[in-house]
């Protein structure tokens, strides 16, 4: 049966195809994982060889500058690569991105001072940033609508992976007795291995198919590439379809896309602030709850994150994905935000669990597991489908831009909101965060099992757009 571009992209079915483009765009994120979180693993020995501080009253020689300039450069980097993939195409920027974090993570690797690591940190972040919305979006217009949030969401489970594998290198070369020096330069170094791998696998990536028909007109070369990934199961009508390039301007000025905006940037905001602001400062949480610091301790650190973070993390990602589309894409990010709140609640208001092991390492991982089943892989998945094809990486990475200021706040100002209210104060604030995650969600739509142009309604756009040129044909400022 003949059916539309846009029908056939989506019922299409799960071929060979979209495994491939899971590898392609998860290898990025499991760099991405490994270059954010390995930093807190390799500052706790920078700090400690440089004499760096914990407090804000020296910016420049300060851990949380160390810790969060990759965060505030990779806001660059989503708001810029997401734009111009809007702009020239998908494809044509996919893997610049880990061009720059292999030159980032090699280059961090031979800093010789402070100035130079946060200048290198700073290159590493603009193509973390930018890999956000170029992958999300390229996965989420191959998928179809039943699997969508479950591809997707696969794509970003590779950052457990990649956090994982942070965690087990830190403690491999804590373990050997090297000289900190070595160790913490061979940790950063090791994040442009997967980087290069990946701009291999990028550049054999096809152009989206949504992409090639709804911006730039090309309707037959979208057939063949759906025909090809598809294995040829569905016939697709070559007709051109209706062309929809909706100007920036237009965009940010559209109510609907304005909320949507509101809602998937805001949500993700409070999120990473809570979520990287706990997760990167890992390390200073686990040395408070055990009552020691200092390099001897840093090995039962490492371990105790390890095993948090594998037996609690890790299970969330995959749940996840498998479960996000029966559940609904919304529903899951509220259920998240909620369980995640108590839990950060709780270890902030029952006594003595931030100085007892055992209770806190349980609800540190519930929380945990919360954040992966829910927000953690909501936030990446939502943006990449309530937005309209010729804006969508635009979108994406707006929000995901935001997301990292958020994140870039929580991890600059942890440690010292942790020397000022104690872990448990921390923590409190962190809950109250999530409950405005939840306030925030409720703007946007459900998403699971929805086609992107219903969601978008991106022909109803071009349509208003259209109206307001023909009735002021004279005016050359309009842009459809």
């Amino acid at each position: 049966m003949t059916t539309t571009l846009s029908e056939a992209l989506d019922e299409a079915p799960i071929s060979r195809f979209h495994s491939r483009a899971i590898v392609t765009a998860g290898l990025g994120f499991f760099t991405d994982a490994y270059d954010l979180f390995i930093i807190g693993t390799a500052s706790a020995m920078i700090a400690k060889e440089w004499h760096l501080s914990t407090s804000t009253t020296s910016f420049v020689n300060s851990v949380g500058l160390i810790n969060s300039i990759t965060l505030i450069s990779a806001f660059i980097g989503a708001f810029v690569f997401g734009r111009i993939a809007d702009v020239f195409g998908r494809k044509k920027i996919y893997g610049l991105e880990a061009a720059l974090m292999v030159i980032g993570a090699l280059a961090s690797a031979f800093s010789p001072n402070v100035i130079w690591l946060v200048v290198f940190r700073f290159i590493l972040g603009i193509g973390v940033g930018g890999d956000y919305p170029v992958s999300a979006v390229m996965m989420s217009e191959f998928a179809n609508r039943k699997s969508r949030g479950r591809l997707v969401g696969m794509v970003f489970s590779m950052q457990a992976l990649g956090t994982v594998s942070g965690y087990v290198a830190g403690l491999a070369l804590v373990s050997t007795g090297m000289n900190i020096d070595y160790v913490w330069r061979i940790l950063l170094a090791l994040g442009a291995v997967p980087a290069a791998a990946v701009l291999y696998l990028r550049r054999k990536m096809p152009e989206s198919p949504r992409y090639l028909a709804r911006v730039e007109g090309k309707t037959k070369e979208a057939v063949s590439a759906i025909r090809a990934y598809s294995e040829g199961v569905i016939s697709v009508a070559e007709t051109d379809e209706r062309r929809s390039r909706i100007s920036l301007m237009k965009f940010l000025t559209t109510p609907r896309y304005l909320l949507y905006l509101l809602g998937t940037a805001g949500a993700w905001f409070v999120f990473d602030y809570a979520y990287y602001g706990n997760s990167v400062s890992a390390p200073l949480i686990y040395e408070s709850v055990l009552g020691k610091s200092g390099a001897t301790v840093l090995p039962e650190v490492l371990a105790l994150a390890l095993i948090v973070f594998t037996v609690a993390a890790v299970p969330g990602y995959y749940l996840a994905a498998h479960f996000v589309d029966r559940i609904g894409h919304k529903r899951l990010q509220i259920i998240g935000f909620i369980c995640m709140g108590l839990a950060f609640l709780l270890l902030g208001v029952i006594p003595n669990v931030t100085t007892t092991v055992a209770p806190f390492l349980i609800l540190f991982g519930v929380s945990y597991f919360f954040a992966e089943f829910g927000p953690n892989t909501t936030t990446f998945i939502l943006p990449a489908e309530v937005f309209p094809t010729s804006t969508r990486t635009t979108g994406h990475g707006i929000a995901a831009g935001f997301a990292k200021v958020g994140a870039f706040i929580g991890v600059f100002l942890f440690p010292v909101i942790k020397t000022d209210l104690g872990i448990a104060g921390a923590l409190r604030l962190t809950a109250a965060f999530t409950l405005v995650g939840v306030l925030l969600t409720l703007l946007l739509p459900e998403t699971a099992g929805r086609g992107l142009d219903e969601l978008s309604d991106e022909q109803a756009v071009v349509k208003e757009a259209e109206a307001i040129v023909r009735s002021a044909p004279e005016s050359p400022d309009v842009a459809v």
